[in-house]
Protein backbone atom coordinates (compact mmCIF):
# COMPACT_ATOMS: atom_id res chain seq x y z
CA UNK A 1 0.00 0.00 0.00
CA UNK A 2 1.59 3.35 -0.95
CA UNK A 3 0.57 6.32 1.15
CA UNK A 4 0.56 10.04 -0.18
CA UNK A 5 4.13 11.79 0.18
CA UNK A 6 3.73 15.08 2.48
CA UNK A 7 6.71 16.38 2.32
CA UNK A 8 7.86 19.78 1.61
CA UNK A 9 10.51 18.88 -0.72
CA UNK A 10 11.44 22.54 -1.83
CA UNK A 11 12.09 22.98 1.93
CA UNK A 12 14.27 20.16 2.13
CA UNK A 13 16.60 21.37 -1.03
CA UNK A 14 16.98 24.78 0.48
CA UNK A 15 17.82 23.80 3.86
CA UNK A 16 19.92 21.29 2.38
CA UNK A 17 21.80 23.97 0.52
CA UNK A 18 22.00 26.03 2.89
CA UNK A 19 25.09 27.04 4.70
CA UNK A 20 23.51 27.81 8.11
CA UNK A 21 20.50 26.55 10.05
CA UNK A 22 17.34 28.45 8.83
CA UNK A 23 14.97 29.80 10.74
CA UNK A 24 11.34 28.43 11.03
CA UNK A 25 7.95 30.02 11.32
CA UNK A 26 6.13 29.37 14.67
CA UNK A 27 3.74 27.19 13.50
CA UNK A 28 6.26 24.48 12.47
CA UNK A 29 6.16 20.98 14.11
CA UNK A 30 9.21 21.71 16.10
CA UNK A 31 12.54 24.25 15.28
CA UNK A 32 15.34 21.54 14.49
CA UNK A 33 18.20 23.49 16.15
CA UNK A 34 16.05 23.37 19.32
CA UNK A 35 17.79 20.65 21.72
CA UNK A 36 14.67 20.48 24.06
CA UNK A 37 12.35 20.53 21.35
CA UNK A 38 13.52 18.02 19.40
CA UNK A 39 13.71 15.64 22.08
CA UNK A 40 10.32 16.29 22.80
CA UNK A 41 9.14 15.35 19.82
CA UNK A 42 10.89 12.25 19.44
CA UNK A 43 9.91 11.39 22.89
CA UNK A 44 6.08 11.27 21.87
CA UNK A 45 6.83 9.85 18.23
CA UNK A 46 5.55 6.13 17.32
CA UNK A 47 8.32 4.50 15.87
CA UNK A 48 7.54 2.98 12.44
CA UNK A 49 9.26 -0.16 10.92
CA UNK A 50 11.08 0.27 7.75
CA UNK A 51 10.89 -1.78 4.47
CA UNK A 52 13.46 -4.35 4.75
CA UNK A 53 13.94 -3.75 8.93
CA UNK A 54 13.24 -7.05 10.54
CA UNK A 55 10.19 -7.07 12.90
CA UNK A 56 9.48 -8.48 16.23
CA UNK A 57 10.97 -12.56 16.00
CA UNK A 58 7.71 -14.89 15.86
CA UNK A 59 9.58 -17.55 16.95
CA UNK A 60 12.25 -17.57 20.17
CA UNK A 61 15.43 -15.91 20.12
CA UNK A 62 18.51 -17.57 19.03
CA UNK A 63 21.12 -18.31 21.28
CA UNK A 64 24.59 -16.74 19.64
CA UNK A 65 27.60 -19.02 20.12
CA UNK A 66 31.26 -18.94 18.66
CA UNK A 67 31.28 -21.95 16.78
CA UNK A 68 34.21 -24.04 15.20
CA UNK A 69 33.51 -26.07 12.02
CA UNK A 70 35.63 -28.12 9.79
CA UNK A 71 36.11 -26.74 6.60
CA UNK A 72 34.00 -29.32 4.61
CA UNK A 73 30.78 -29.03 6.73
CA UNK A 74 30.81 -24.76 6.25
CA UNK A 75 31.88 -25.29 2.78
CA UNK A 76 28.94 -27.66 1.93
CA UNK A 77 26.54 -25.32 3.51
CA UNK A 78 27.89 -21.82 1.77
CA UNK A 79 27.77 -23.50 -1.36
CA UNK A 80 24.35 -23.87 -1.08
CA UNK A 81 23.76 -20.02 -1.11
CA UNK A 82 22.13 -17.20 0.74
CA UNK A 83 20.52 -18.80 4.20
CA UNK A 84 22.83 -21.47 5.38
CA UNK A 85 23.39 -21.10 8.46
CA UNK A 86 19.73 -21.58 8.79
CA UNK A 87 20.08 -24.94 7.29
CA UNK A 88 22.73 -25.77 9.19
CA UNK A 89 21.03 -24.95 12.10
CA UNK A 90 17.90 -27.10 10.89
CA UNK A 91 19.85 -30.02 10.23
CA UNK A 92 21.70 -29.60 13.82
CA UNK A 93 17.90 -30.14 14.87
CA UNK A 94 17.04 -33.13 12.59
CA UNK A 95 20.55 -34.86 13.74
CA UNK A 96 18.82 -33.55 17.97
CA UNK A 97 15.41 -35.40 16.74
CA UNK A 98 16.94 -38.34 15.76
CA UNK A 99 19.49 -38.58 18.40
CA UNK A 100 17.40 -38.17 21.38
CA UNK A 101 20.07 -38.42 25.02
CA UNK A 102 19.52 -41.29 26.58
CA UNK A 103 17.46 -40.86 29.70
CA UNK A 104 19.49 -41.78 33.58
Amino acid sequence: MKTEDLSDWDRVKREAAADAPIAHDDDDLYDPNDEQAVAAFFAQATVVRRRGERGPQKAPVKSRVTLRLSPEVVDYFKASGSGWQTRLDQALKEYVVEHPRPIG
